[in-house]
This record gives structure tokens, C-alpha cells and sequence, in this order.
């Protein structure tokens, strides 16, 4: 850890053909104020906008001369800045990335501009139902609460954000408290240190956001029209803080339930049953909270069997918990997944990224591997129990003129 609270965390890789650097800045869009909702994910956009050095066109000519690529992305915890490039272009590509992220211009004039991209990109969300169906979902699961917007902000709140409170904004949290700086690949960690020391040479220090927990969702169901040929069906269940530490536990019952072709609800519901041509989980694990949802599509006709099935699926985990067979399964394909992910430096900069940002805390592959096997079926039965035995939110997003309290009634105590 360097002076400031900037924590800089490698893993080397002798030889490995390529490097990848990443900046992780710990605020997002539960970190906001109502007024300057989305503001995290518009700085991801200026901040690629140039420097005092570069332009835009100067940054997109470097990298790609590099051989390299460079992106950005904002979730509700965090920001990420990285790139990607052959091993030998490292410290340029070093020294570019700690540019952009510590030095950006934020010039007014490209800042109008992106207003006008990122309107689009809320216009393009809004008209996708898979989008909408997701985002009226956490709205529902956490009401009230900044977890429960879009990162992307809202039409009235992206207008109104001005020059200052976007610089503001940057000025307040993009200082050494609360970065975070990784590498893997071909990387010498002291190297890099130096050079990172160097850009944030005699910045204060800042701080961390202090974060408000979310409450208790208030409701289990929300339903919209939309213009779709499709029902478009979301459900979700809140984890609650003190089961987030169990995060290895929950991918393994993820994993039985819908993550995969050898999942319950992908072989129940596309394959058994031909309901939808997909239909998967997922787990969301923030500081104080998470979620397990799933999303599917299907025709109007088909909708309720869909639902039904999908219900009746997540009652008997909650009920019978897993199989050994099961198990073993899971805690096999888990493993793979991540010794395969291993093989891209990207995959291991984002593993020391997330981990320090959201949990304070990396976990060695070996650890990791370790705790996977340690996973039970008991353990699962007790997180299935806990959390997909509670009520949980059902967000449908279905063609103009569909039957949306007939699948109301579906849904209990909605």
C-alpha cells in the first residue's frame, strides 16, 4: 500500500505473452446522490475524452498501435479502467492508463457530446425489454435505495448534470483512498509501484464512501407493457448481509439452479419442456447485500407454464436442497471455469480488482480452490433455505394487450 491508502496488487505471470492493467475506483452508482444519478458512468465516458496531453484520437492511436485495447466499465460498488496489451508495450501502456484516470480534461465541449451518446445508450436500455425486465427487478428488490437504479442514471438527472458537479464529482472520490491499481500477466510489481507512486505523487488521499445498507423489499411483483413479441420474466431474491460471506457456497447452488446446460432450470424448462430458448441464474454479491435472480423469454402462451415451472424449480431447491451428485458436479465445473480464466491476464488483474474492492480482501487460487471443495450439501440446503424460501420480487415485461393479471395471480401474495 502506498501513502494515501493506494493499494497496488500484481499477479506476475514469467513470460506470459501479454499484460493487462487496470484502475479500480471504488464508487458507483450507489454512491451517488439522487440529483447526480449516474454520474460514475458518465466520468467513464470523459475520461477517455482526453487529458491536458492527449486527445481522444490520441489515446485511440496509441493503444491501438500498441496492439492493444482499452475499456471501461461502472457497476453500483465500483469503476474500472483497463487495458490490454503485448507484455513489452507495458509501461507505456502503464503510463497512458495512470494518465487518463489521474489527469482527464473533462473539457466542456465533450462533455455535451457524450451527454448526447449516454442519452442514447438510456434510450437503446429502455427499448430493450430484456433490459427494462432486469432493471424494474432491482428497483423492486431494493426500493428507495441507490442499489435499486440503473448505473446508468436517468434521462432527467444525465440533462441536468453540469461540468462542476462532474468535476466534483471526480475531485471528491477519484484520489488514492479509494484506488485500487492491478496487473497480471508480464509485470514486475516493484516497477509498476514506482510508476504509479509517481502519478499520484502529492494528491491527498481522499476517502472511501461511507455507505448506507439497503432495506427490505416492500413488494413481489411489477408488471409493464412494452412493445415486445415476447414475455419477458425476471425473478429475484434479496441475500441478506450476513449470508454474503458464503459466496462460494451460493455459486455452487447457482450453479445447480440455472447456471449452465446441466442446470435445473435449463434442463427443466428449454430442454425437457421447450419453453424458451434460454434461461439462466445469476448471483450479485455488493458489501452489505446481494441478489439471486433469473430471466428467461417466452411466448404470451407460454408464459404461465413458464412461470409455474420456474416457481415449483426454486421451491424444491429451497425445500430439498442438492444432490451429492449434484454437488459434485458444481464444485467440478467451478473449478474449471476458473483454471481456464486463468489462462487471460485480463480474467486475473479483474480477480484481484473485484476482490479488493468489494471484499477488502484477495483470495489465492489455491484458497479458492480449497474453499470450493470444502462447500457442502448442507451448506447449500441452508442457503437455499434462507434465501429462496423467503418471498421474492417478479418482474414480467410483456406485449401490449397480454394477460399481465392473469400472471399477477401466479405470483404469490402479489
Amino acid at each position: 500500500m502506498l501513502p494515501g491508502g493506494l493499494r497496488v496488487v500484481t499477479d506476475a505471470v514469467p513470460g506470459g505473452p501479454s499484460t493487462t492493467i487496470a484502475v479500480w475506483v471504488g464508487v458507483g452508482g450507489r454512491d451517488e446522490p439522487d440529483a447526480d444519478a449516474g454520474a460514475s458512468h458518465f466520468l467513464e465516458h470523459l475520461l477517455f475524452k482526453g487529458t491536458a496531453e492527449r486527445s481522444a484520437t490520441d489515446i485511440a492511436f496509441e493503444v491501438d498501435g500498441m496492439g492493444g485495447d482499452m475499456n471501461a466499465y461502472t457497476t453500483s460498488e465500483y469503476t474500472a479502467y483497463h487495458v490490454r496489451v503485448p507484455a513489452p508495450e507495458v509501461d507505456a501502456a502503464t503510463d497512458l492508463l495512470l494518465e487518463v484516470v489521474r489527469r482527464p480534461a473533462l473539457r466542456p465541449e465533450e462533455l455535451e457530446g457524450e451527454r448526447g451518446v449516454i442519452l442514447e445508450e438510456l434510450a437503446a436500455a429502455d427499448d430493450d425489454p430484456e433490459d427494462v425486465v432486469g432493471v424494474r427487478l432491482h428497483a423492486a428488490l431494493f426500493p428507495d435505495h441507490p442499489l435499486g437504479r440503473d448505473v446508468l442514471g436517468e434521462r432527467r438527472t444525465i440533462e441536468a448534470l453540469t461540468r462542476e458537479r462532474v468535476a466534483g464529482f471526480f475531485d471528491r472520490w477519484y484520489r488514492p483512498a479509494n484506488l485500487v491499481v492491478t496487473a497480471a500477466g508480464g509485470i514486475d510489481h516493484d516497477r509498476l509501484v514506482a510508476r504509479v507512486a509517481e502519478a499520484f505523487d502529492g494528491v491527498e488521499p481522499g476517502a472511501r464512501p461511507v455507505r448506507t445498507p439497503p432495506g427490505h423489499p416492500s413488494r413481489v411483483w411489477t408488471g409493464r407493457h412494452h412493445a415486445t413479441d415476447l414475455v419477458h420474466l425476471a425473478l429475484g431474491w434479496r441475500i441478506p448481509e450476513s449470508l454474503v460471506p458464503d459466496r462460494f457456497a451460493l455459486a455452487v447452488a447457482n450453479q445447480v439452479l440455472g447456471s449452465g446446460p446441466a442446470s435445473r432450470l435449463f434442463q427443466e424448462v428449454r430442454e425437457r419442456r421447450a419453453l424458451t430458448y434460454s434461461i439462466a441464474s445469476g448471483v450479485s454479491l455488493y458489501q452489505d447485500a446481494g441478489t439471486w435472480t433469473l430471466q428467461c423469454s417466452t411466448s404470451p402462451d407460454k408464459a404461465p407454464e413458464v412461470l409455474t415451472v420456474v416457481q415449483d424449480l426454486v421451491r424444491g431447491l429451497a425445500a430439498e436442497g442438492i444432490t451429492d451428485e449434484e454437488l459434485v458436479r458444481a464444485r467440478r465445473s467451478l473449478r474449471g471455469s476458473l483454471l481456464l480464466g486463468l489462462e487471460d491476464s485480463g480474467h486475473r488483474a479483474a480477480r484481484l480488482g473485484v476482490a479488493e474492492c468489494v471484499r477488502g480482501r484477495y483470495t489465492p487460487v489455491e484458497e479458492h480452490l480449497e474453499r470450493l471443495d470444502a462447500v457442502t450439501s448442507e451448506s447449500v440446503a441452508h442457503l437455499a433455505r434462507e434465501v429462496l424460501g423467503r418471498p421474492g420480487v417478479v418482474s414480467v415485461v410483456a406485449p401490449e394487450g397480454a394477460d399481465l393479471a392473469a400472471l399477477r395471480g401466479l405470483v404469490p401474495g402479489a
